[in-house]
């Protein structure tokens, strides 16, 4: 008789926390956020910096407690900047000054 491997937190189905609640099926109208977080992760993708498995396994990366307090592009967005600097693309430095111009 095999174990079951513990479910992960990202892995949602079934899961009896969520398995009562009603599913919001109406059409969702992306945000300009999300279309540029999308634009964003397609170009990474054309340019061959950041494939999809990648996007996905920095999304499963992030620890709990942020994963389910952040939106499904948000999560999106942190993969793609721990990729990006796992990778070398962008440096510590170089994301500070662009998120402190922001601010």
């Amino acid at each position: 008789m095999e174990l079951e491997a513990p479910r992960a937190h990202h892995d949602l189905g079934g899961a009896g926390t969520y398995i009562c609640q009603e599913i919001d099926r109406a059409a969702h109208t992306p945000t300009d956020f999300d279309k540029e977080v999308d634009a964003i992760r397609q170009i990474l993708g054309a340019k061959g910096i950041m494939t999809v498995d990648e996007l996905r396994r920095g999304i499963e990366e992030i620890p709990e407690a942020e994963y389910h307090q952040l939106s499904y592009y948000e999560r999106w967005i942190r993969s793609m900047t721990a990729n990006l600097l796992e990778k070398g693309v962008i440096s510590e430095a170089e994301l500070a000054a662009v998120l402190a111009a922001a601010a």
